[in-house]
């Protein structure tokens, strides 16, 4: 197995300008913040980014929005963000709002290969408008298809040189499932470990499904 760590700059220069990307985080909370950095630093533009929120301007993935790199957002609710509210309301933005519990079910399906999910969240409101539905022993579900993405742009607390991670707490929240669901995964970690620092049973998202290792602090 190789070494995966790279720089910063090596890793998003990597993603094209249109890129999905599939973002970890909740609020921030887990969030790549030196990826989100280097995006704006890079000028990465056209971007379609998913996520369970689009956090606060000027905080995690809310910078990209105000710095108007983003083209369209799949994610649970932007409450707390103004700015995507106002770019959303003049057509500069596209929003595709997802029940939090069907985002991860949709992410989850695309990372292990279901045709889509069958949910009641949503039936008989706006959520329902243009998808098919399926009646299971006289209850109607909502057929949501898998979501994956170009990339994950994850935040790990520990990572090892060959991709291994392990996650603080809460921070874990979507970054597991999103590790699935992409074509190429960059990892930004806390620690940078030798292979052996993490017990085999510490793992939480194994090494295969990760492509690439960045530090969360400038070295």
């Amino acid at each position: 197995m190789k070494n995966k760590l790279i720089s910063l700059e090596d890793a998003v220069a990597r993603i094209p300008d249109g890129a999905s990307i599939l973002f970890g985080g909740f609020m921030a909370v887990g969030g790549p913040s030196r990826l989100v950095d280097e995006i704006i630093r890079q000028r990465k533009t056209g971007l379609t980014i998913i996520a369970n929120d689009t956090a606060r301007p000027h905080q995690g993935i809310g910078k990209l929005v105000v710095e108007k790199l983003v083209a369209k957002v799949i994610t649970s609710h932007i409450g707390l963000n103004p700015d995507t509210q106002k770019q959303m309301i003049a057509g500069d933005i596209e929003v595709e709002l997802v029940p939090q519990g069907t985002l991860a079910e949709r992410i989850r399906a695309g990372g292990v290969g279901l045709g889509g999910v069958l949910t009641p969240t949503g039936v008989g409101t706006s959520v329902e408008e243009g998808k098919r539905t399926v009646e299971i022993d006289g209850k109607v579900f909502l057929l949501e298809m898998p979501i994956k993405a170009d990339f994950a742009l994850l935040a790990a607390k520990q990572a090892d040189l060959y991709g291994n991670l392990t996650y603080a707490l809460t921070a874990r929240n979507f970054n597991p499932i999103m590790a699935m669901a992409a074509a190429t995964v960059i990892a930004e970690a806390e620690d940078i470990l030798p292979v052996g620092c993490i017990a085999p049973d510490a793992v939480m998202t194994p090494s295969v499904l990760v492509d690439h290792i960045v530090t969360a602090t400038p070295r």
